[in-house]
């Protein structure tokens, strides 16, 4: 049996695969046939209705069959759920806190943890820190030479789960772990529900104008009357199967970083933490209406993927990628973990160039 090491030289090898890919599949914890609720997402633009991100697709064996197919979770949700693992765990080390660099931003009376950045490195929050020209500086080097090892010390989660500095330097890291959970064959339920006041507040006369239908409506939205909710969206019923489909982009991992040990010890280091996200077995509270489990009838499976197609399967363990990426991380060095405060200036700074038209990037860039 091969041991991660062994397994890091075969990914990182310049023949080696192209992926290291993940299925598992889920079902309802309440039963198969169970209602589940999808995320919703705003009205498209030009028009439609927000709702459910459901795509129908001709079934392969017969074209007369329409599948529809609903997204469970993003990439995006999905990233955002595993980069938290390397959190400190109410403000305690943990083995896998440990990996990474804790940087605690300070803004006003709020602490924000760089690992809860929407954007991570390339977030408002950071980006106008004192850790900004750090972070600045690490984005264009990469940029200009692809080495990520600078962005590494700082914010290593943001090489693994992608970032984009889109409003600064233009830096556009891929992602080299993504994951998506999808249901398959679904049928798009409707629900209504009536709101009833426990008096009748217009009968009574102690709502004036009552005759006024903007009185009425506004009385509607305070609670002071009736309110009724039809056709709002009730949840899918999955006849198929739910599945969450991960990747670790091998090929973009290896291009990642110079050539030579400082660029072999940063790759060791990303895959470490790649393999530790993808195989740490999370919960999967999604939303309210929306908790998956381990399907008991159907093992994930795992497997290398090479560039002739060719798949090996693969037995993940999870202990012993954590082993591997605490080996990696020494080796590599973690970057120094530290509190930072916010730039109130720069940001007003910033905010006042944009509002004059020139844009935050003018007087940086300069």
């Amino acid at each position: 049996m091969n041991t991660w090491n062994e397994l890091a030289d075969k990914m990182l090898a310049a023949d080696g695969p192209a992926a290291l890919v993940c299925r598992q599949w889920l079902m309802p914890a309440e039963g198969r046939d169970a209602v589940i609720f999808p995320p919703t997402f705003a009205a498209p633009e030009g028009g439609g209705k927000a709702g459910y991100n459901i795509d129908e697709v001709r079934d392969a064996s017969d074209p007369n069959k329409v599948i529809h197919i609903a997204i469970i979770d993003t990439v995006g949700s999905q990233a955002n759920r595993m980069e938290p693992l390397f959190k400190k765990a109410n403000g305690e080390d943990t083995p896998y806190s440990r990996l990474v660099p804790q940087i605690e931003i300070k803004a006003g009376n709020k602490i924000v943890n760089l690992l809860d950045a929407g954007h991570r490195a390339a977030d408002s929050i950071v980006r106008y820190s004192t850790l900004g020209p750090a972070l600045r500086e690490a984005f264009d080097t990469y940029q200009q030479t692809g080495d990520a090892t600078q962005l590494a010390r700082i914010a290593p989660t943001s090489v693994v789960f992608g970032a984009w500095d889109s409003r600064d330097t233009q830096a556009k890291l891929p992602r080299l772990v993504a994951s998506t959970i999808r249901a398959y064959d679904v049928a798009e339920l409707k629900r209504s529900a009536q709101y009833n006041p426990p008096i009748d507040y217009i009968g009574l006369g102690l709502i004036e104008g009552a005759d006024d239908k903007k009185v009425l409506d506004a009385a509607s939205e305070l609670g002071f009357r009736h309110a009724p909710a039809g056709g709002t969206h009730g949840g899918v019923i999955v006849h198929g199967e739910i599945r969450r489909e991960a990747i670790l982009s091998l090929v973009a991992l290896r291009a990642v970083g110079p050539k030579g040990p400082s660029g072999d010890a940063l790759r060791r280091y990303l895959l470490g933490l790649a393999l530790v996200a993808m195989m740490h077995e999370r919960e999967h509270n999604l939303r309210q209406g929306c908790l998956l489990v381990q399907d008991p009838e159907k093992k994930p499976l795992w497997e290398l993927v090479t560039h002739d197609g060719a798949r090996t399967p693969l037995s993940p363990d999870g202990k012993a990628a954590l082993a591997f990426a605490e080996e990696a991380a020494r080796a590599f060095g973690v970057g120094e973990s530290r509190p930072v405060e916010f730039d109130t200036k720069a940001a007003n700074e910033a905010l006042k160039q944009q509002v004059g038209g020139k844009g935050a990037r003018g007087k940086r860039g300069a």
